[in-house]
């Protein structure tokens, strides 16, 4: 039986679901969930396995109207993302229907010529069944979408169908992943990830996205457990105080809340150590938007 590999990008507004999609496709934690917009940077990856097939999910930054340099070089990650997949999802909110921000992806959805694009309505618990289906009529009078789905990525309901679909719709050929590796950003940008999501819960104002999370170090040790050093860069020196927090309380809590995210997910013992620095220019940083796996010139104006 031949195998089948291919990408798959999820696509949407922020907070459509669509970190919490991936992860219930792929079973593991990958990309961070938060109630806040826009925790997405990098193209995280993760990867399915279902049958034959190998789905590589790249869970694009949400499409929304950039204002800044670092809105600009998401916007361009996202679109990136969907141009380059094999089948792209645009994921939408059954309570929500069809915004200006919906409407202006349909717009954008026409350019991606030969790509065959799948609907997903998410959060249909939300809503009643004639809703829903007034829904998906309009969507598909708008653009003409190979398959919809109806699903709830928090609850599980029909995410299996999907991946099952996808599953079918991935081009034959040879795996592109080991087969017991789930993403392929390195343990290093998923521990900082993990960090920068305990950070944004915690604080709740503008701060969240003034910050960067940077593992400067990860040294193996002979118990089997792992000592990780982490920088989180904030762009002014008012905001470290609210970082550090009375006594250094808001640091160490997101300190221990990361640490045992990160033994979990690693499955051992682990040395978390932050740092808080002040880089007033940070997100004018070239450097800092590789790390993050977004092109610092597609933020241009």
């Amino acid at each position: 039986m031949s195998t089948r590999a291919g990408f798959v990008a999820l696509i949407g507004e922020p907070n459509a679901g669509k970190s919490t999609l991936l992860n219930r496709m792929v079973g593991a934690k990958v990309s961070i969930v938060t109630h806040k917009v826009q925790t997405t940077r990098a193209r995280i990856r993760g990867v399915a396995l279902e049958g034959d097939s190998q789905v590589v999910f790249v869970d694009t930054p949400g499409l929304f109207k950039p204002r800044r340099r670092l809105d600009r070089a998401m916007v361009a990650a996202a679109w990136g993302g969907a141009a380059d997949a094999d089948v792209v999802v645009l994921l939408i909110e059954a309570h929500r229907g069809i915004t200006e921000g919906v409407e202006k992806i349909l717009e954008t959805l026409t350019e991606l010529e030969g790509r065959r694009v799948a609907l997903a309505i998410n959060k249909i618990d939300r809503v009643e069944a004639p809703v829903l289906l007034g829904l998906t009529q309009a969507m598909n009078e708008r653009y003409a979408f190979a398959e919809t789905f109806m699903i709830s990525a928090e609850k599980g309901h029909g995410v299996q169908a999907l991946r099952e679909w996808l599953a079918a719709e991935m081009p034959e050929g040879p795996w592109l992943y080991p087969e017991d590796q789930i993403a392929d950003l390195p343990m290093r940008m998923i521990a900082a990830e993990m960090t920068r999501e305990k950070l944004t819960l915690r604080l709740h104002q503008e701060l969240p996205y003034q910050l960067t999370v940077e593992t400067e170090n990860w040294e193996e040790r002979q118990d089997g457990s792992a000592r990780i050093d982490q920088i989180v860069y904030v762009a002014r020196d008012g905001h470290k105080g609210i970082l550090l927090g009375k006594k250094g309380e808001t640091i160490k809590a997101v300190s221990t809340a990361a640490r045992q995210e990160l033994e979990e997910f690693l499955g051992r013992r682990v040395h978390l150590f932050l740092q808080v620095k002040v880089r007033e220019n940070w997100l004018e940083e070239a450097e800092r938007y590789s790390e993050m796996g977004l092109d610092f010139k597609d933020g241009n104006a």
